[in-house]
Order: C-alpha cells, then sequence, then structure tokens
C-alpha cells in the first residue's frame, strides 16, 4: 500500500508540473515559475525602492505584492514590488530597479495572483481554482473588447533581461489605460525615459503608479479605470541625486514633466489625502528640487 501511494503521489505531482508548463508556455525557454508574494509589508523586496524606503502617504489598506521568480533549485528570484488595491482592481505602483540593457523580447501571457483571492497557490497562473476568483483583482476576461489596453506600470521596454520581463505580465501591474495614449504619449514617455537614465552613474530607481478614475469603471465590470499614470525616478549622477516626475495625460493628452516636488504635492490632490506624500525618502527629495534637462 504505502509503495502504490507512493507511486501514485509521484504521478500526481508530475502530472501537476506538466501541467504548469503546459499553462505557462512563454515560460518554455527557461526553467523558471513565476509567483507573486502578498505579505504585510515590502521588508522581502525593499531592495526595490531607495535606501529600502517605500513610499510613504498611501493608505495602508493596500496590498504588498513582492513580485518573485522560483528557480529551479526553488529559490526565490525577487524581480519588483507592487502596491495593489484589491476595491479598485489595479496597482497603485510599482516600484522597480532599472539597468541598462538590450532591447528585450515580449510575450503577452497575462497571469492572476491567486493568492489575492484567498487560494493557496502562491504561482501567476493562467486562471484560478475556484469561483472566487477575480473577487479582489482584475482578470483578462474583465479586458475583452473593452476598449483599453493593459498598461504596464513596471514596462516591457524597462526590464534587463527576459525573467523580469516575463514577471511584468501579470495583471496586477496593469490597469485600464486609452489605447491610443498607452500606444503614443505615454510610450514616447517610457523611451524617453530609458535615454534620460542612461546618463546615471549607476542603477536608477523608478516608481510608476495610477490615479484611478474612481466613478469611471470598465462597462458591466468592477475594474477602475485609470485617469491618470506618474512615474518618479532617481539616481545618482557624480555626488548628486537626480530625478524627475510626470504624469499624464494633461489636457491636451501628453506627459508632464515635473520636479518630484511638484508630482508629491499633485498626487496628494489627485488621491485626495490629508498627509503628504514622499515617494523617496524625504532627506533625498529635498535635493530633487529642481528639474534637469535632458542631455
Amino acid at each position: 500500500m504505502n509503495v502504490s501511494f507512493e507511486k501514485f503521489t509521484q504521478n500526481l505531482i508530475t502530472r501537476r508540473i506538466s501541467e504548469i508548463r503546459h499553462e505557462t508556455a512563454c515560460f518554455s525557454s527557461v526553467t523558471f515559475f513565476a509567483l507573486s508574494e502578498v505579505v504585510k509589508n515590502f521588508d522581502n523586496c525593499k531592495n526595490f525602492f531607495l535606501n529600502d524606503k517605500p513610499p510613504k502617504g498611501f493608505p495602508n489598506s493596500f496590498e504588498h505584492i513582492c513580485q518573485c521568480l522560483w528557480d529551479e533549485n526553488d529559490q526565490k528570484i525577487y524581480v519588483y514590488a507592487t502596491l495593489y488595491s484589491t476595491t479598485w482592481k489595479i496597482p497603485v505602483y510599482s516600484a522597480y530597479v532599472f539597468r541598462q540593457s538590450k532591447s528585450i523580447g515580449r510575450c503577452d501571457a497575462w497571469y492572476i495572483e491567486p493568492q489575492l483571492d484567498k487560494e493557496d497557490e502562491p504561482c501567476m497562473r493562467p486562471k484560478g481554482r475556484n469561483q472566487k476568483i477575480g473577487t479582489n483583482q482584475a482578470l483578462n476576461s474583465d479586458y475583452e473588447n473593452s476598449g483599453y489596453n493593459k498598461g504596464h506600470l513596471y514596462p516591457v521596454l524597462h526590464t534587463s533581461n527576459h525573467l523580469s520581463m516575463l514577471a511584468t505580465s501579470t495583471l496586477t501591474n496593469a490597469a485600464p489605460q486609452n489605447s491610443d495614449f498607452n500606444q503614443k504619449a505615454w510610450l514616447r514617455h517610457e523611451e524617453a525615459v530609458v535615454e534620460d537614465l542612461k546618463s546615471c552613474d549607476e542603477e536608477a530607481y523608478v516608481v510608476t503608479g495610477v490615479v484611478p478614475d474612481i466613478n469611471h469603471k470598465i462597462e458591466k465590470k468592477s475594474v477602475t479605470v485609470s485617469k491618470y499614470y506618474w512615474s518618479a525616478t532617481c539616481c545618482l549622477k557624480g555626488s548628486q541625486y537626480i530625478g524627475k516626475g510626470y504624469y499624464g495625460p494633461d489636457n491636451n493628452g501628453r506627459v508632464q514633466e515635473l520636479t518630484i516636488a511638484e508630482l508629491q504635492n499633485d498626487l496628494q490632490i489627485f488621491y485626495k489625502l490629508e498627509s503628504s506624500i514622499s515617494i523617496f525618502p524625504a532627506q533625498i527629495c529635498q535635493k530633487l528640487n529642481r528639474k534637469r534637462e535632458r542631455e
């Protein structure tokens, strides 16, 4: 009986691994599997924030997600961090480290995070196992025929390798974004940031977020549409911290460039918060008090 049970268990595990590999066809070129770690804070992935300090001023009711990968040795590789709203079903922001890289290919296989809907399965999956999936997060079906693009916060264009590219394809890293704005003005912004950060002496820290239009959801769905996308960058050049803030679309459908201080003030208004927002540590934000010209 023990031998038979052991054989049955091994066959079950083998079949499950085969199912996962089939479901994650885009991962076939590597032996890594993606997962998200829904946690109480960002302690496990604080290295994606400048000086290990996450932004301050956002409500504590949001979910903290450490986006990571399992390797073939069952070791976790953290890729970026996301603050997520289960009420809006979109991310508040994603934070990542920008490193110079060559052009990375793209794989548009989108996944959900079962843990947000109280499933035990930690790995990103194309769909959940129970009827409650979608209670606390957006699904691929929410975007079908909606007229909106899945707008990345951590974009493929800013990834440094194939694995980080794959890890961005989770719906916790995207929000409904106007397709014209996504494919034109915001894409040009992402490209300009790549060029801008080439002047950094080392890696740069980026936080990109979404301001929701709380009165506008995808038709017949509960996924809140984005009103603004915003982004903040910071890095060292020489012995000085340099950085920029951005948000869009403005009234002309463009991306506005701001100082970090101006962006933080606008975000406090956009989010209707009583307390101020600090994207980067306060002592560093004080040094990011002016725009710098793109070289």
